[in-house]
């Protein structure tokens, strides 16, 4: 009995050092802009040059009636 309680007050050592250890702070550290006002609460460079984020396209797809599944077109039923 007396083996189980020095094993439990051990792991209950070790998992408050462990939570001492582990505990997050806050990083302070400088986020630079890539385009104007992007990320959020970044900070511009000196020297450099800041321009509007590029707008994202849709994506196209071609020939979309056709066969999808590679580079054989074939007739009728695929399995």
């Amino acid at each position: 009995m007396r083996c189980a309680t020095i094993a439990g007050i051990a792991a209950s050592a070790l998992l408050v050092l462990a939570g001492v250890t582990l505990n997050p702070s806050p990083a302070h550290a400088i986020v630079y802009c890539e385009y104007v006002g992007y990320p959020g609460g970044c900070v511009a460079r000196a020297g450099v040059v800041l321009r509007p984020r590029p707008v994202a396209r849709a994506a196209v797809r071609h020939n979309v009636g056709g066969n999808a599944n590679g580079g054989v077109n074939r007739v009728g039923v695929r399995r």
